[in-house]
């Protein structure tokens, strides 16, 4: 589930923490890290179950409505569509989903006025109510309102935002991510079908990167970190921004220890990290300084890469 940028995020989070605290216990760190990356699939089952939370706040207003002695004439013949939507039907009947929300106590009832107001925004918009006037439901239908919904109302959503932020502080970066994996999911999606859930890690062989990446980025901190005072003129590197530090020894770290993963995979990834991590001149420093220390130590021969294109290649 989780890719490899996601992840590097996740090892500059812990890396950056655990340095600017002085903890330099490198079990506690993996822990927190795994624990991190494990919150992912947990915000995954969690924005899963929503849509089914939502089906109950339209069903309580359509009761509502037709226990009134002076019902309107739409909630006397209420359009019942969105409730009987097949693909909310589907993820209301799925154990995992329910076992999983239940086993971590997560529950929209927490956050009922956010599902309301979710809820009541949505039944405004032209595609919900294109939905509703569009004749019999099919299964093509009611997907894609359902992935229109996590598609144009979560990612944006500061309601959103503060209730993950305010849960777990692990999700804050998840969002969009995890939003893109179940719009995914649910495209692929086909009659009859269940849906395929992830697990925490796309590959076993991913976990094991992230830890060896974290692992290696507390271990040789210093060594890193003295290698970047060779190329700092007129600075010393106790006045550099920590972010940026941080994500230059997590850089060299990669390059290091990683030979199938090319010099410039490893530059441009820490350089997209340090526009949104970092001040706005950080990508040109994180870039410069990565690219001449990498330089180095590939000329010392301390950067070995392997597998096919790599071999005497800079990428």
């Amino acid at each position: 589930m989780i890719s490899r940028r996601l992840i590097r995020i996740k090892v500059f989070k812990v890396l950056f923490s655990r340095i600017n605290s002085g903890s330099d216990s490198f079990l506690a760190a993996e822990k927190e890290l795994i624990l991190s990356c494990d919150k992912t699939l947990e915000l995954y089952y969690f924005l899963l179950s929503l849509p089914v939370e939502m089906k109950r706040v339209a069903q309580q207003k359509i009761d509502s409505g037709l226990k009134k002695y002076h019902p309107t004439p739409s909630e006397a013949n209420p359009n019942t569509r969105f409730v009987n939507n097949s693909i909310i039907s589907l993820l209301d009947e799925e154990e995992d989903i329910k076992g999983f929300c239940k086993k971590r106590g997560l529950n929209w009832s927490d956050y009922e006025s956010f599902v309301k107001k979710l809820y009541t925004l949505v039944s405004t918009r032209d595609y919900f109510l294109s939905y509703l006037e569009s004749g019999e439901s099919n299964f093509d239908s009611d997907l894609k309102l359902i992935a229109t919904i996590f598609e144009e109302e979560l990612d944006d959503s500061d309601d959103l935002y503060t209730i993950l932020e305010d849960s777990n502080l692990y999700w804050t970066d998840d969002l969009a991510y995890v939003i893109n994996i179940i719009t995914k999911k649910l495209y692929n999606l086909r009659p009859g079908e269940r849906i395929d859930h992830p697990e925490v890690f796309i590959k076993e062989e991913d976990k094991d990167y992230a830890i060896r990446l974290l692992n290696i980025s507390m271990i040789r901190y210093a060594e890193y970190t003295g290698l970047m005072s060779e190329y700092v003129i007129n600075w010393e590197t106790d006045r550099l921004a920590a972010t940026d530090i941080a994500l230059i020894v997590m850089g060299i770290a990669e390059a290091v220890a990683f030979p199938n993963i090319p010099l410039k995979v490893t530059i441009n990834e820490y350089v997209e990290l340090s526009k949104f991590y970092s001040t706005p001149n950080s990508k040109v420093f994180v870039n410069g300084m990565l690219d001449k220390i990498l330089l180095s130590l590939k000329e010392q021969g301390k950067i070995e890469k392997s597998g096919r294109g790599l071999v005497g290649s800079s990428e």
